[in-house]
């Protein structure tokens, strides 16, 4: 059942009304702003309006209820990606928020602020880049799941068969999808990447498509979500699936990545690079489940590990090694590798040892061909799981690699290329593929981190440079300031958003507002003296004094209190930076 393309919106003092105008349905979908009721009604002349406001929206996002009520989020602005099979997939570049309230004369002053800030969390995840949709097709599941459904299936509505694992919308569209008859006006949203090539190999015209979907369990920022929980979920699981198209037939190759699977956390506190932290807990009751629901939605895994030997990742290496031998499960086989070590002195040809050892695996493993008509060819019957620490640099060129062989095993069966041609052969595909990976692993991390992603000199190139350093020096930096200034309000936007936080509208008078936290005195002190300590610390340095002596001691001083002010606030860091607020942090933890 296909989403409405086109509607109308016409708003009212009383009511938001939604025309579709892309069927010519003599069909209205009311959502009234007083009752807060979400009916359909026919035509009979109610349009226009009088006095309404109209305006063309391309969907409707969802519904979200904070301390003013609720407010209806809409889809004003698309852009188009391009085509999977004949439909049309769209990405998300515009998006409004309305009230059903017509004013904020029933808040209070406190409860208006706090309602200003909520509103501005949703706003944040909305302007976060790449969200995708389409009306016609589900951009949710890989072309293998689809094609294992059975023929009722594409009778269903798109928001009831998408895979909820990858709707970011979900939680914003219950209102909507709980009424059976309004599927029509349901868009599930997914999270992620997506490209869309056409590219010519061997003049023969070819379609280059990878999509990577970001799973809303466990979703959040960096720092502030790590590891697993007990349901088996882990943070910043993406699914990344790389399709190629000739003459009708489709070949997919999935991969995935995902947190270490262990209960770790890596709290922001001022440290360039915050120690990982086991918690004293049971690792193997979340990590089976985590294994049993990958092995049940992929088939066999190889947990390809590439963080460091030494240091405090190597503690997480060596558990998690051990933790995957108890797990006794014989479909799931632990691959290590050292990346910085492996590749130090900018010896990146090294991965190759790492695709050579899992060759034999990766071969098994297969990938997914269907014809024209709808024969399914292959199947693929694992996948690869790689991490790093985040799951974004080392991560993301390893896939890339990965993707790499199979691409060229599958142009070999589909006739484009014989058994030993090379992508590096084809200058305009190998620049489109290196760009199109490289695009997807600036995507993701700033999605996590907030960042574009180290390392992807090599993957547009092939090649480590120094400009590349330079640019992971910049993003470390980057990186370094929004995970510690920043990451708490978008925390708490992703967590607004998705519902793993939901308002109430007595908040701020029978129910405590979130925002009411009381702050150590050092939090204001500190600061202060330490920006008056540099203060008077330039000015006496740079207004001379006849008494070279007598300065020279005021430069001592201040430069004193301005290093003992610093280290006070480095040694009490995490009261410095900015924390979630919104869901505990042991909630988020467990």
């Amino acid at each position: 059942m296909a989403v409405h393309e086109t509607l109308q919106l016409h708003i009212t003092s009383e009511k938001f009304i939604f025309e579709p105008i892309d069927t010519g349905e003599n069909e209205l979908l009311i959502i009234d702003r007083v009752t807060q009721e979400i009916y359909l009604q026919a035509n009979d002349g109610q349009i226009p309006a009088a006095g309404a406001i109209t305006k063309s929206v391309c969907g409707i996002m969802g519904i979200i209820r904070l301390i003013a009520g609720p407010y209806l989020i809409v889809i004003t602005k698309k852009e188009k990606v391009g085509e999977i099979g004949g439909h049309v997939i769209w990405k998300v570049t515009g998006t409004e928020l309305h009230s059903y309230k017509r004013t904020m004369l029933h808040l209070t002053e406190k409860q208006t602020r706090d309602n200003a800030v909520y509103v501005s969390m949703v706003e944040s995840v909305l302007k976060t880049a790449s969200f995708y949709f389409s009306t016609t097709y589900d951009i949710t599941h890989t072309l293998q799941r689809l094609h294992n459904t059975s023929p009722d299936f594409v009778t269903i509505a798109l928001h009831e068969r998408a895979d909820q694992r990858f709707v970011w919308n979900s939680h914003v569209l219950r209102e909507l999808s709980q009424q059976a008859d309004l599927g029509r006006y349901c868009i599930p949203v997914m999270h992620g990447f997506m490209s869309i090539s056409t590219s010519v190999i061997d003049n023969k015209p070819i379609k280059y498509i990878l999509i990577s979907r970001r799973c809303v369990f466990r979703a959040g920022t960096r720092f502030n979500v790590r590891g697993l929980d007990m349901e088996g979920q882990v943070a910043n699981f993406v699914e990344t699936e790389q399709i190629l198209q000739f003459e009708g037939t489709s070949c997919s190759y999935v991969q995935t990545r995902g947190s270490i699977p262990l209960h770790w956390t890596q709290r922001p506190c001022l440290k360039y690079m915050p120690l990982a932290q086991l918690r004293p807990t049971n690792h193997i009751d979340g990590m089976s489940r985590h294994f049993e629901d990958q092995v049940f939605l992929y088939g066999d895994q190889v947990v390809v590990n590439l963080v460091n030997s030494k240091g405090h990742e190597s503690r997480l290496e060596k558990v998690l090694s051990k933790c995957i031998s108890e797990v006794k499960n014989s479909r799931v086989k632990y691959e290590y590798f050292d990346f910085h070590h492996e590749c130090r002195k900018m010896r990146w040809d090294r991965l190759a040892l790492l695709v050579s050892r899992l060759e034999p695996t990766r071969k098994q493993f297969g990938y997914f061909m269907v014809s024209q008509d709808g024969t399914i060819l292959k199947h693929q019957d694992g996948v690869f799981r790689s991490n790093c620490m985040d799951c974004l640099d080392r991560t993301n060129v390893v896939q890339c690699l990965f993707a790499k062989v199979t691409l060229e095993e599958q142009l070999f069966a589909l006739g484009i290329t014989d058994s030993v041609t090379k992508i590096e052969e084809f200058t305009e595909f190998k620049t489109i593929y290196n760009n199109v990976w490289a695009d997807n692993a600036d995507t993701i991390s700033k999605q996590y981190a907030g960042t574009g992603a180290l390392k992807t000199d090599f993957t547009r190139t092939g090649k480590r440079t120094k400009l590349g350093l330079l640019m992971d020096g910049w993003n470390s930096l980057t990186r370094y300031f929004k995970n510690n200034f920043s990451d708490g309000f978008r925390q708490d936007s992703i967590d607004l958003f998705l519902g793993n936080y939901q308002v109430e509208e007595n908040e701020g008078i029978s129910k405590p507002s979130p925002f009411q936290t009381e702050r150590d005195w050092k939090f204001y002190a500190i600061p202060v003296i330490f920006v008056i300590a540099m203060s008077m610390l330039i000015i006496s340095i740079l207004i001379p004094d006849e008494n070279v002596s007598e300065q020279m001691l005021y430069v001592f001083f201040w430069g004193m209190a301005s290093l003992v002010s610093l280290a006070v606030i480095y040694r009490y860091g995490s009261e410095f930076v900015d924390q979630p607020r919104l869901v505990h942090t042991k909630v988020k933890m467990d």
